[in-house]
């Protein structure tokens, strides 16, 4: 059902619509989990390196479908906020149409351009056509991409957080499934994972539109919805083109991490593709508490109660610190076991020791991580995009800039290192804006 974020305690609502929100993300990142499980357990090292090189490439076609999706996703709330709810459903339709066509356009684009992507990465030729293959059938399921993060960015925006979870518990069980078939029984390698991935995605974009027209059509307004709204359009712009070149340079910085990765050989990059992995699913809990904060402050920001806001801020601020510290714990302890799931450890320790030299150094910064992006949760709600834009992108750029001139001195460990630097100087940012109180005054719908 719909929530009303704008009404009951602050904190008690963000923790109640954070948690199948963090539920929900840990089903989505199963996709690529399960993907690099399976290839490293049934394929090898090598192919499980192919996957891990072609992710950072296919993060910045994510990394768009994400920033148009947070764009969205503030614009929807603030008219959900503000109660003025035929505006928000075309705001809806608007965006599912023009990610549509978004994601077609960068389909061609990824299709064609994979081989030219790998060379400038410097992929080792040993692993080149597996991360060829394995990205051009990624490819051809990035329409199911786009509109699956547009639905679920509808769903939050509305404060309904349970039916993503739903909708990703059925897709995860079915990539499970179609894994196994395609990898482990047709013998598909690295094609068997990607094709797995595509059809899970499709399935769950599907149940997710079907759903989202009956839940549109129970929400009675006077006011008639449109298809296509032009200037409702201009204003998602507003906060989704900064959105996607933010998320752009991020995924930018990790494709340029990852070609450093890669001058240090196949062992470094399995490694480090086998740690990624982990780290994505160890951090969503505290990303997810931001992006509840974000759509926390952008209903109270659009129904005029700033002052919830800075109540939200501080349960989400605890939230992360409190799950930061639990997950740090976890990963310390368990550190080995987890990497070894990805591969064999009695042929494969040197990328085993590196996997788990990673998490132990950035593990211990994740409260850090958490509390950082809950203050750019509050910014990105706001619509105080300029400001949201500026602390990602220095946080990125003082990583990709202190990784590479450390790599000299510590070699691949510059990596790790350079990660906890950056969210220390994103944090700093943040908050010293949250503090000047300047976000407050920067709602999006008139």
């Amino acid at each position: 059902m719909a929530k009303d974020m704008t009404k009951g305690n602050p904190g008690k609502t963000l923790f109640f619509f954070a948690v199948p929100m963090v539920l929900g993300n840990l089903f989505q990142q199963l996709y690529n989990i399960i993907d690099s499980i399976i290839v490293g357990n049934y394929v090898g090292a090598d192919a499980l390196a192919a996957v891990g090189a072609s992710a950072s490439i296919t993060f910045l076609f994510v990394a768009i479908a994400t920033g148009l999706s947070i764009g969205s996703s503030v614009v929807i709330s603030q008219y959900f906020g503000a109660k003025r709810y035929g505006e928000m459903k075309t705001a809806i339709q608007t965006v599912l149409l023009a990610s549509f066509v978004i994601a077609l356009c960068l389909m061609l684009v990824g299709i064609f351009g994979t081989d030219a992507i790998l060379r400038f990465m410097q992929t080792p030729q040993k692993i080149f056509s597996d991360a060829s293959l394995y990205l051009k059938i990624y490819f051809c399921g990035l329409v199911f991409l786009f509109l699956y993060n547009m639905l679920t960015a509808s769903f939050n925006a509305i404060g309904d957080s349970k039916s993503p979870l739903v909708f990703l518990a059925l897709s995860s069980v079915c990539n499970i499934v179609l894994d196994l078939y395609f990898v482990t029984e047709r013998k598909m390698g690295v094609a068997g994972a990607a094709l797995a991935t595509d059809i899970s995605q499709a399935i769950s974009v599907v149940v997710s539109f079907l759903w989202l027209c009956t839940r549109m059509k129970k929400m009675k307004t006077q006011q008639k919805s449109r298809i296509f709204d032009l200037h409702i359009l201009e204003i998602v712009c507003n906060v989704a083109v900064p959105s996607m070149l933010q998320q752009s340079m991020v995924s930018i910085g990790i494709f340029l991490v990852q070609r450093l990765v890669n001058g240090y050989g196949e062992a470094v990059m399995a490694g480090y593709a086998a740690a990624t992995k982990i780290d994505s699913i160890a951090i969503l809990p505290m990303v997810n508490v931001g992006n509840a904060v974000s759509t926390f402050t952008a209903q109270n920001i659009g129904g005029k109660k700033p002052e919830r806001v800075k109540e939200g801020f501080r349960a989400g601020l605890l939230m992360s610190a409190v799950i930061g510290v639990i997950v740090t714990g976890i990963l310390l302890v368990y550190a080995k076991v987890f990497v070894g799931l990805f591969m064999d450890s009695s042929s494969n320790q040197a990328a085993i020791a590196t996997g788990i030299e990673y998490l132990r150094v950035v593990g211990l910064f994740y409260a850090l991580m958490g509390i950082m992006n809950t203050c750019t949760g509050v910014l990105r709600g706001a619509g105080d995009i300029l400001w949201f834009l500026m602390v990602t992108l220095i946080n990125l750029s003082s990583r990709v800039i202190l990784a590479y001139s450390m790599s000299g001195m510590l070699g691949a460990k510059a990596i790790w290192w350079s990660i906890p630097i950056g969210w220390g100087i994103g944090f700093a940012i943040g908050f010293v804006r949250y503090l000047s109180g300047k976000w407050q005054k920067s709602s999006l719908i008139e």
